[in-house]
């Protein structure tokens, strides 16, 4: 058995999150402008043949968890071809993909077959007219029938995240317990995070996760803590008593769970980050064709890690940046 990739606090390192696009379909409010962003030269982005490569390297060095993210996954052609290969790599034991479910409802059964075995879906308001106004330009049904169709073709679980944010969707917190209790999915509410430059009013919409804990409580429901499995990640899970599915809370800045991250990123453009938060990454494209250096370079990347992000302080703060690149905002890091 692999003794796995340890950082300088002790951290096993066993999860790699890898952006295959920073192209997304959406315009969320917290994740780019209106205007959208200065996008990646198609190429400068990672192929599907290098991310197995890599992807091939980490599992040697103890990586058994993987997951896909973007921008949006499902708008990189032939994302099914992706997800073949890295399921035939041996020695992955779950690979997983964060979605805004607008593409899912004719994609879900093919990404299954190839060997997807789960989903995240980006959902942060149940009502139409909030939902497009932060997403912008998207449509609410289009992700209430991806729901219906990853639950249809067996992807389990199916987890729906909430980036929670005051006075723009918080008064839905009753609307999301109710789905955890009518659904075998698993709702996780997601503390509001300082990631992207644009976004200078963070602190406005930011709330604590306490507030859904409080508001069960008014609503008479008993927030019973569940098991937190592997799956879970970061997530304090609870389960209310009788209900088909669980709630997650996710608060990066009002409990940081810093102390037991075990995660990696990827970015579209091939550089390994050790922390969505600080801005250090390393190029693997130059070490593509040697696995040594390749595994040498996750070690590097970990003896850069912080103990911990800087979330909670006002304003983002730096790390050192790497040569030739630039701020990375949630739609190119893959968050």
């Amino acid at each position: 058995m692999k003794e796995g990739l340890r950082d300088r606090f002790g951290r096993k390192h066993d999860y790699l999150r890898i952006s295959v696009t920073d192209r997304c379909n959406l315009r969320c409010v917290y994740c780019m402008p209106a205007e959208g962003v200065r996008l990646i030269e198609h190429g400068q982005i990672l192929s599907y043949e290098e991310i197995v490569r890599v992807v091939e390297a980490a599992v040697e060095m103890g990586v058994d968890r993987i997951r896909l993210t973007g921008g949006e996954p499902l708008v990189r052609k032939g994302i099914e071809r992706l997800v073949e290969g890295l399921a035939a790599v041996p020695g992955i034991k779950d690979l997983s993909m964060t979605t805004n479910g607008v593409l899912l409802p004719g994609m879900a059964r093919v990404l299954k077959e190839a060997g997807l075995k789960r989903v995240n879906i980006s959902l942060d308001s149940l009502v139409s007219g909030t939902y497009r106004r932060i997403t912008r330009c998207g449509n609410l049904q289009d992700v209430l029938a991806g729901i219906k169709a990853a639950l249809a073709c067996g992807l389990d679980p199916v987890k729906i995240n909430v980036v929670l944010m005051k006075g723009v969707n918080d008064q839905e917190i009753d609307s999301f317990l109710r789905l955890a209790i009518e659904y075998p999915i698993s709702i996780r509410f997601i503390e509001y995070m300082p990631i992207d430059c644009h976004d200078r009013g963070w602190e406005g919409k930011f709330l604590p996760l306490q507030a859904v804990l409080d508001r069960a409580a008014d609503l008479g429901y008993l927030m019973e803590p569940a098991d937190n499995s592997d799956c879970c990640g970061p997530a304090e899970m609870y389960r209310i008593p009788g209900a088909l599915g669980t709630v997650g809370l996710i608060h990066p800045i009002s409990g940081h769970f810093c102390s037991r991250c075990n995660r990696l990123r990827l970015t579209a453009d091939g550089y390994l980050k050790p922390c969505l938060y600080w801005e250090e990454e390393f190029n693997v494209r130059p070490v593509l064709s040697d696995l040594a250096a390749l595994k040498k370079l996750f070690e590097d990347a970990l003896e850069r890690k912080k103990e911990k992000h800087g979330m909670s302080a006002r304003g983002r703060g730096r790390g050192k940046k790497s040569s030739k690149t630039r701020p990375r905002g949630m739609s190119m890091i893959g968050g």
